[in-house]
């Protein structure tokens, strides 16, 4: 392990949809914390969930799990660097998470660095853009994204977000700039100095067009720490993997996706999220493979004969083939975010109670997650999962696959799937190739509950 380990505050599971071989950890009690830091490495992430609570929740449980990671660093003689790892279209808890991170910590800057590059979220010249499928570039603030009924947004300029989310605490003008030219010009030297002039927590937003851009960032943050320097971050998916010392890789193997012995014959794609891309991703799936369909009634999310019901369905389904579970495609909104953001959570602790009795009954060949929330649920409250290995990518850098190290399901094929990444035919190419590896693979046994070593992580 590093003397500086980054460990990486996920507020939903999609941040590690860029590396791969790295442990994850969904509870911080001492024995998974010693777990993952015994693995080595340059890190690992911890996921909180945060994006589904409120501010006072989300703050609680920043604060409590950073103090339990540094009462376990001190037992290893390390000194933890964190990462809150947020939403690459600017949703989520910003500036609560790293200012509680910050407390009591004499951090020089806050880096803000939204990127993710795989998915086309650039930021060039301190904006933010949604790059589509033809090119075309998008500033975050006038996309879908910034509409979202919790974490809303009107600005694309990150200085200027900045001074939104903080509510003028930090004003646009406070916010200094790490630009391209910087980085492709002056190198790390270049970004080095700034880094160098920055004190009190202020916010460095950094700008970064491709995956070379975030490794002279990386390299010079690197240096910046080791002489003394403390940073907080804010960031999207790809300077996850460029700080954690990771390239690109190819997608997994079919062989790492078989499923265990005795496992039904279909899988299970759970789909929550209601961005438009997802629904365009469902509609292409069913169009195209037909599979079992079964829908919760987002209006009767605590009917209990309507969940048993369905988990019945499910049940049965999945000797016959795939099924897809999930939720009706009508949005409910509240009257105000707190109010949208409990029918949310209503929503999905039904979509969890169904999937958990399912699996309690029969293991499908595979599990797939459909949005931030779903797949966190999933993780943590269906699948009983408090610790897991990133195996990889089903695609280049957008969605990761998770064996799970303890839970209901040890070992089962656990995909990741933002809901807001992917192209059209992202989650039919992602069931395909899942069903494919089903039926040519020989099952593989099933894992043993215990500890699982990554393998040595790519330079």
């Amino acid at each position: 392990m590093t003397d500086r380990p980054v460990i990486v505050l996920d507020d939903d599971p999609t941040g590690t949809q860029t590396i791969r071989d790295v442990p994850v950890l969904t509870r911080t009690d001492p024995d998974h914390l010693r777990w993952a830091f015994e693995q080595g490495g340059e890190g690992f992430f911890i996921l909180t969930n945060t994006r589904s609570l409120g501010p006072a929740e989300a703050a609680e449980r920043v604060a409590r799990i950073a103090a339990d990671v540094r009462r376990a660093a001190a037992e290893f003689g390390v000194d933890p660097v964190f990462m809150a790892r947020g939403d690459s279209t600017l949703r989520g808890h910003f500036p609560l998470e790293t200012d509680v991170l910050s407390e009591g910590e004499a951090i020089d800057a806050v880096l803000l660095v939204p990127a993710y590059i795989d998915a086309g979220r650039i930021t060039i010249d301190g904006v933010h853009h949604v790059v589509g499928a033809d090119g075309q570039r998008t500033p975050v603030g006038e996309t879908e994204f910034a509409r979202d009924a919790t974490f809303g947004f009107t600005e694309s300029a990150l200085p200027r977000w900045v001074e939104e989310q903080t509510g003028g605490r930090v004003a646009a003008s406070d916010v200094a700039l790490i630009r391209i030219d910087d980085i492709r010009t002056g190198g790390p030297d270049r970004v080095r100095a700034i880094l160098g002039e920055a004190h009190d927590g202020r916010v460095i937003a950094v700008d970064a067009e491709r995956d070379d851009d975030l490794r002279v960032v990386a390299a010079a943050v690197r240096r910046a720490e080791a002489e003394g320097q403390r940073f907080v971050y804010r960031s999207g998916p790809s300077f996850v993997r460029a700080r954690l010392g990771q390239h690109a890789s190819h997608p997994i193997s079919d062989l790492e996706l078989a499923p265990a012995e005795g496992a039904a014959p279909g899988g299970l794609v759970v789909v929550g999220s209601h961005v438009a891309m997802t629904t365009r991703q469902l509609e292409r799936l069913l169009a195209s493979r037909d599979p079992r369909v079964v829908e919760l009634d987002a209006t009767r999310p605590t009917d209990p004969d309507h969940l048993r019901a369905l988990a019945d369905e499910i049940v049965a389904a999945l000797e016959d083939g795939t099924v897809v579970f999930r939720t009706s495609r009508t949005l409910r909104r509240g009257e105000d975010a707190d109010a949208s953001l409990a029918i949310a959570r209503d929503v999905s602790a039904a979509v969890v109670a169904v999937v958990r009795e399912v699996l309690e009954r029969r293991r499908p060949a595979f599990l797939v997650a459909k949005g931030g929330i779903t797949s966190s649920d999933v993780a943590t409250e269906a699948l009983g999962i408090s610790r897991a290995v990133v195996a990889g990518t089903m695609l280049p850098g957008i969605v990761s696959v998770w064996r799970p190290v303890d839970g209901l399901a040890p070992g089962l094929p656990y995909v990741v799937f933002a809901g807001n990444v992917g192209g059209d035919d992202g989650l039919l190419t992602v069931v395909d190739r899942l069903t494919r590896a089903t039926a040519s693979l020989a099952p593989r046994p099933t894992a043993e509950r215990g500890d699982a070593r990554p393998t040595t992580q790519e330079s």
